[in-house]
């Protein structure tokens, strides 16, 4: 019989063949891993936080957060691709806002973790 690192036999149990069991797919892993990473960006955040208060277009985003434009737009595809934030056209301008209330749940959640105690 093998032994782990802590020198406990290895054997199947009910605990290890619910994991194994239950487990999620691979392409569910990726996806999640894809959200860190987009999320993963202090600007990104920043964006995101601008967003969660009110829909703004480029120009109200990148004053916001002193930034160009063009630094802006390029974090905003990004957002866009990983299904972040969403546009809305008024005219010739664009204006974006969180994807939905799951964006808005997960950015609670975590700012919530990093103020505990």
């Amino acid at each position: 019989m093998k032994s782990c690192t802590c020198d406990r036999p290895i054997h199947q149990n009910q605990k290890t063949d619910r994991v194994q069991t239950n487990g999620i797919d691979l392409k569910q892993v990726t996806d999640v891993s894809s959200l860190f990473k987009a999320l993963s960006d202090q600007t990104r955040i920043r964006i995101l936080f601008a967003l969660k208060q009110n829909e703004l277009c480029v120009c109200d985003i990148a004053l916001a957060l002193e930034m160009s434009q063009s630094a802006i737009s390029h974090q905003l595809k990004l957002l866009r691709d990983h299904d972040l934030v969403r546009t809305r056209r008024d005219g010739k301008s664009i204006f974006y806002r969180l994807a939905d209330e799951h964006i808005h749940l997960i950015f609670n959640q975590a700012f919530d973790h990093v103020r505990e105690d």
